[in-house]
């Protein structure tokens, strides 16, 4: 059997905006209902987590797992600026609650992609106040975090430069990523450190970021290594170097993009593909591992994301036992791995691509919410008892 080290976290993620419902007071629902929108459909009620937490960490509990990563949402905690919602901030509080009574170490991410309406309204991150807003929720945030051990500043920088930089929302982290707004990335490394600045005023929290690392391969033709270099050090490899002297580094993990000397490759017609037209490749979660422990300096990894969008559950095991056995020889070649979590916990709103994409370890019915565990569910679960594969 291959063993994890004592301790391991094993857990699956989501994120608030796509699994919440009716997250009205966002920057993306306003995309989602703006006239030409590039969205295949809106979020609307989404999984209804939002009140459906309990059941839904139950059944990751009940699975074997021991960790949950979930977002807490700006744009409800502050809907208008300098308003906070004191109830939503006990709603959080209860979710971090109901983690920690079921047995879940509760990893909580503070901005997944979306910010409030306000917020994009005022300048969104090129804003000269952009930092302080943000340090602000974070200090707003910070009263609820009791127990938590670690905290996601912010998710995917990376992508969240490149969404600011570029037109096509539709592509996240596959062929052809939009040019990165390079600003943006300066002003939320800055927010980054803030928030790890103040989330250190309490003791026992960790505090890193989350990077969408992309496995770039060069294709070995001349000038390939170096196209590489120019075009994956602006999209991946600068931010898990951003993250030395971090408590940790989150990675997120799904496929591999070639690149030729003329740039990214699209996906050859050849290979297994998933919902979301990426390569099936597994071996993606080791390489992005070794990239960012190398990267960083050897800042400890906790894997916050990694999966498949498919249809065919026994693909999404194959997928993740690839992926596993490709994390345990990282951790075997002395790379400090805290924790392994799946995306994602649920089926859920996969931004521009809407609901056709299915991550889930657990499906839901859009009608009338009745969850439905996957046999992924009770597989994970297994390896998580088993602490082993």
């Amino acid at each position: 059997m291959l063993t994890f080290p004592d301790g391991f976290l094993w857990g699956a993620a989501t994120a608030a905006h796509q699994v919440e419902g009716n997250n009205t007071t966002s920057n993306w629902w306003t995309m989602e209902h703006a006239p030409g929108s590039p969205m295949v459909e809106p979020s609307g009620d989404a999984a209804d987590h939002l009140h459906r937490y309990p059941e839904d960490m139950g059944l990751l509990a009940a699975a074997g797992l021991n960790s949950y990563r979930f977002s807490v949402e700006w744009a409800r905690i502050e809907p208008e600026r300098g308003f906070i919602s004191r109830a939503m901030l006990d709603h959080y509080r209860r979710m971090i609650d109901t983690a920690l009574g079921l047995g879940l170490d509760p990893t909580v991410t503070l901005m997944h992609f979306t910010v409030p309406q306000w917020f994009q309204k005022d300048g969104f991150w090129r804003a000269s106040d952009a930092v302080d807003l943000f340090a602000r929720y974070v200090e707003t945030v910070l009263p609820i975090l009791d127990d938590v051990t670690y905290v996601c500043t912010i998710n995917e920088p990376n992508i969240a430069a490149m969404l600011a930089g570029g037109e096509d929302a539709a592509n996240l982290v596959a062929y052809g990523l939009p040019d990165p707004d390079l600003a943006v990335a300066d002003t939320l490394l800055d927010a980054h450190h803030r928030a790890s600045e103040i989330l250190h005023s309490r003791s026992g929290i960790q505090a890193g970021w989350t990077i969408a690392t992309q496995a770039f391969h060069s294709t070995g033709e001349p000038g390939a290594d170096e196209m590489l270099a120019e075009y994956g050090d602006p999209r991946d490899h600068w931010y898990l170097e951003q993250s030395a002297g971090d408590d940790f580094v989150g990675v997120q993990a799904y496929t591999r993009t070639f690149i030729g000397p003329e740039g990214p490759r699209p996906v050859s017609p050849d290979v297994e593909t998933t919902l979301t037209g990426w390569e099936f490749f597994p071996e993606a979660l080791e390489m992005g591992v070794r990239s960012a422990w190398e990267r960083s300096g050897g800042v400890p990894v906790l894997v916050t994301e990694n999966g498949i969008a498919t249809g065919d559950d026994t693909r999404r095991i194959a997928y993740t036992q690839g992926a596993l056995e490709g994390l345990h020889r990282a951790i075997a070649d002395g790379i400090e791995v805290r924790g392994y979590q799946h995306w994602s916990a649920l089926d859920n709103y996969e931004w521009a691509s809407g609901y056709r994409p299915t991550f889930g370890l657990i499906g839901f019915d859009r009608e009338t919410f009745a969850r439905s565990p996957k046999p992924s569910l009770a597989w994970l679960g297994e390896v998580a008892t088993r602490n082993g594969l």
